[in-house]
């Protein structure tokens, strides 16, 4: 039987493990399911703690399924971003009174740079763990979309198994999809 992932401690001995979408409030926060952060000093603040300078602007933080975050992970958001066309970067205008006036078009003029989808912003390779071909089979195998039962059942496989042990999974249970 896979864990409930609308429960906040997945762990119940271990408080310092939480499953971070029933613990998510933002709106700006999305969190796929299965999704855990683990911190000994207080998991269930991470929204608070690790998930810096979100002001309420259009941009989102998106982690997806199955992701496995580890004490200390942190995110800066766009309100973290200073204006770069010029010969300083100071925040200015967080201070209000005339800074602001004299420098709030600087700042809402500055073109956003998206949402975070955990991978960078924007997204770059780093290294690959597999070839392309590889690549290829997980995503068209897509586990992260494959039902909870069926990732309880073959949670070895995934944790240990080939891109291509996995392609014939989603094959088996017909699962497999175009790129």
């Amino acid at each position: 039987m896979s864990p409930d992932p609308t429960t906040l401690h997945p762990l119940p001995a271990h408080d310092r493990v939480v499953f971070l979408k029933p613990l998510i409030t933002s709106p700006n926060i999305t969190v796929g399911e299965y999704t855990y952060y683990d911190d000994p000093d207080g998991a269930a603040e991470f929204e608070r703690r690790n998930v810096l300078y979100a002001y309420g602007g259009p941009e989102r933080l998106v982690i997806g399924r199955y992701c496995a975050l580890a004490t200390g992970t942190r995110f800066l958001m766009a309100g973290a971003e200073h204006p770069t066309t010029g010969v300083s970067t100071y925040p200015f205008t967080m201070f209000g009174g005339r800074w602001a006036e004299e420098t709030l078009d600087i700042v809402t003029a500055m073109p956003s740079r998206g949402d975070t989808v955990v991978g960078g912003n924007p997204a770059r390779p780093i290294r690959q763990r597999f070839d392309d071909a590889g690549i290829d089979r997980l995503r068209r195998a897509a586990w992260w979309d494959w039902p909870s039962g069926l990732v309880t059942e073959h949670a070895r496989t995934i944790m240990a198994g080939t891109p291509a042990d996995i392609a014939r999974i989603a094959a088996d249970h017909a699962l497999e999809k175009p790129l």
